[in-house]
């Protein structure tokens, strides 16, 4: 089968991979609909991540299931499924607690490399769940958000306790951050501010539920978000891109007692306690559990209630990933979408 491998930083191929089989009872072998690339399969890209060998790439995912191992029960052959970035068994105490990506028996599916006409899922009845009926062209566009992106902004929202009511402030741009944007509205916010300087990505954000928009950055940005909510901060902050800035600015655009959900994946970022003290704020973050909402957001979707998948905006198919990992390592392109 075709499958995207990165060799090196900016050195991405489509070659042919090995075709992939049952490993464990419990594994499911599915027929990929549609993939994408993310955000953070750019740090590799960049060489921010170092690569140990050539690697097989992606974990975002919606398809149909072509086989099912001995000890599958909930999922069959011909369902059309959705599937987090984390394989999880959905039963151990860390899953019941809501927590699926840090679950004890955890396989991330990076690991294994999703953006490929085919791909092996562990876990297959705790990690895939099935679409009702047969989605549209358009609903596999939004289900796959689901699988990443949108499960990623939904938590980061709910770490949020975003809610009616609130004020929320949104930092970064990017798939994530607008999805995030999304889920607030969907929450019920009250006032959602969106953090972004690229008019494209801003006419997004309004269409997602943004109330009003902050460009500037810094000390500024911070003041501007507390000038917008009577000089106290944000009740609710997401934050979506995981640099020292970010962070800090997310820090510092919350009122004290109010909640921040980070899920930027963390690079070089190093948080000054004291100032974390006196800001006397509740954070809670880290890898989405998106298998949580999962559930929610399909049903959402198959109601065609949200449009997650607005935020594809470059679709290529598999065979031009190179240009895909371009587009959006040159901001030319927010997410891309490959067809299979």
């Amino acid at each position: 089968m075709r499958g995207v491998v990165m060799y090196a930083p900016g050195d991405v191929r489509v070659e042919e991979r090995g075709e992939p089989r049952i490993v464990e009872p419990s594994d499911a072998v599915i027929r990929v609909a549609a993939t994408c690339v993310c955000g953070s399969d750019l740090w590799p890209y960049r060489g921010v991540e170092e690569l140990r060998r050539p690697t097989p790439m992606g974990h975002e995912y919606v398809g149909v299931v072509e086989e099912v191992g001995a000890a599958v029960e909930r999922v069959r052959v011909g369902d059309f499924v959705v599937g987090s970035f984390f394989a999880s068994d959905n039963t151990c105490d860390i899953c019941r607690a809501g927590f699926q990506s840090r679950c004890v028996h955890a396989v991330p599916m990076g690991g294994i490399g999703t953006q490929a006409e085919r791909a092996r899922v562990p876990l297959a009845d705790g990690t895939l769940v099935r679409v009702p009926g047969e989605p549209t062209p358009e609903q596999i566009r939004h289900l796959l958000a689901a699988s990443d992106v949108l499960g990623t902004g939904w938590f980061a929202a709910d770490a949020a306790e975003v809610g009616p009511g609130k004020s929320v402030a949104v930092v970064g741009d990017g798939a994530v951050g607008l999805l995030g944007v999304l889920a607030a509205r969907e929450l019920g916010a009250e006032r959602i501010i969106a953090m972004s300087r690229h008019p494209e990505r801003q006419a997004l954000a309004r269409k997602f539920g943004a109330t009003d928009l902050v460009t500037e950055r810094g000390d500024e940005g911070v003041a501007r978000i507390k000038e917008l909510t009577g000089g106290l901060g944000a009740h609710s902050v997401i934050e979506a891109v995981g640099t020292q800035q970010s962070m800090e600015q997310a820090i510092r655009s919350t009122r004290p007692g109010g909640h921040l959900g980070y899920v930027g994946v963390a690079h070089d970022v190093k948080l000054d306690g004291m100032e974390l003290f006196f800001a006397e704020i509740h954070l809670l973050g880290g890898p989405a559990p998106v298998r949580r909402f999962l559930p929610d957001l399909i049903d959402r979707i198959m109601r065609d209630e949200i449009t997650p998948g607005d935020v594809f905006d470059l679709t290529l198919p598999l065979a031009e990933a190179a240009e895909g990992y371009r587009a959006m390592d040159e901001r030319r392109a927010t997410k891309v979408l490959l067809t299979l």
